[in-house]
């Protein structure tokens, strides 16, 4: 009896890790294709109960982006980012937390999701759904819910929680490109009459 439990568990523990690997698999691949050397750009719906709700486009290469909103305007150069507050013409120059860069960038999950996380994974419809869930309970993201595209691997939806706030980031047409680095920096002499706020 007892060897027979024993058994049970050492089955249930490798179906998990047998279950764990596809879904990283495909997490890799998203990786992958959202990773293009010359950088790509997407449209962007997101609702959240923390951050509100709008709609924008966004360019991104590697750990660096740029998001345009109908308020502001964010730049990302992989350390620095600056925010364009159209209504008071205010930037404000930060370093973001690793949260901050989520709600902001919808494909930030490709820079965090291989360590901290583990993995489970449906099929729904024509797409994957990798549920992720942070193995440390101070991390920023407790859980992420990436829908996939099972034949292109480009993410579709993004919905991800914070303490107990959610987030849900809808993606759409998704288009590899070939961007130059300035696009992910402000460059100041284009709002010469902005206020500057260094925050960080």
């Amino acid at each position: 009896m007892k060897r027979n439990i024993l058994a049970l568990i050492a089955l249930i523990t490798l179906s998990c890790g047998a279950m764990a690997q596809p879904a990283k698999a495909v997490l890799d691949k998203v990786a992958a294709v959202v990773s293009n050397k010359g950088g790509a750009s997407a449209s962007f719906r997101i609702a959240s109960s923390q951050y509100g709700n709008t709609t924008g486009s966004i360019a991104i290469k590697g750990r660096k982006f740029k998001t345009t909103t109908p308020a502001a305007t964010v730049w990302f150069d992989g350390t620095t980012q600056w925010t364009y507050m159209a209504r008071s013409n205010e930037v404000n120059i930060n370093t973001p937390t690793e949260g901050e860069l989520q709600a902001i960038n919808p494909y930030n999950f490709i820079n965090m999701y291989r360590t901290g996380f583990t993995y489970k994974m449906k099929t729904v419809g024509t797409n994957y759904q990798v549920h992720l869930t942070a193995t440390n309970k101070s991390r920023q993201i407790q859980e992420m819910y990436i829908t996939v595209n099972k034949s292109t691997y480009v993410p579709t939806q993004i919905k991800m929680r914070q303490g107990a706030n959610w987030s849900t980031i809808v993606i759409s047409n998704f288009k590899k490109a070939n961007l130059n680095d300035a696009t992910f920096t402000f460059n100041a002499k284009a709002y010469p009459k902005a206020e500057i706020i260094d925050l960080r």
